[in-house]
């Protein structure tokens, strides 16, 4: 029986739960705890992964590793999503604890986040790279030991002016991005589960396509 559950790369873990460990996906949005943030710019990810847990219908749990997470499958796939507890610049900790707790390796982490550099409604979709100057990139770059994570990058566009981009990241959505604003969020769900299920290169030409 053992034999046949390595074969087909299932894990038998301790409290007797079969998991499909090999093939396992960890989806992490970025973005700042409570309602005070809720409707940010930096939030964007945040609002990716709980469209993604609306849509199955199922409801955040804590876990000991400073996040709120969700076990599922996405048209097969085994995935963990999930959403730090801390602060953006923190968000490392709880990427790396998810990771190692769930034993998913950085290739297959998907990060979900805002970025300035990227007009809004636009989507684009990588594997490694630098920060930008993201606070919650620098931080999980750090905490899992390298950059070769995946990302999901939501274009919010610059600020207007001479406003400060750590201003701007950090006040709501304008009315008119509002009224965009679901469409793209659904969207960028759309192109995590075209990662999860056909791959990065995949995702890429269909989502860069269309943006």
């Amino acid at each position: 029986m053992w034999n046949l559950l390595g074969r087909l790369g299932i894990r038998k873990s301790r409290d007797g739960e079969d998991m499909a460990e090999a093939e396992r996906w960890l989806v992490v949005g970025l973005g700042n705890p409570g309602p005070k943030y809720a409707g940010n710019r930096h939030n964007a990810g945040f609002m990716v992964v709980d469209a993604m847990v609306a849509d199955k219908g199922e409801r955040w749990k804590a876990h000991k590793a400073h996040a709120e997470v969700v076990q599922t499958r996405i048209d097969g796939v085994s995935v963990v999503l999930a959403k730090p507890r801390t602060f953006m610049n923190l968000s490392g900790g709880p990427i790396a604890g998810l990771a190692k707790f769930y034993r998913v390796p950085v290739e297959r982490v998907v990060v979900v986040h805002d970025e300035l550099d990227i007009d809004f409604g636009a989507l684009r979709l990588k594997k490694g790279g630098g920060s930008g100057g993201h606070n919650g990139l620098k931080s999980t770059t750090a905490s899992l030991g390298g950059p070769d994570y995946l990302r999901v990058r939501f274009g919010v566009g610059r600020p207007p002016g001479r406003m400060d981009a750590a201003a701007y990241v950090l006040r709501d959505f304008s009315s008119v991005e509002r009224s965009e604003l679901d469409l793209n969020v659904e969207r960028a769900a759309d192109a995590v589960r075209t990662i999860l299920t056909e791959g990065l290169d995949r995702a890429q030409n269909i989502f860069h396509t269309a943006a």
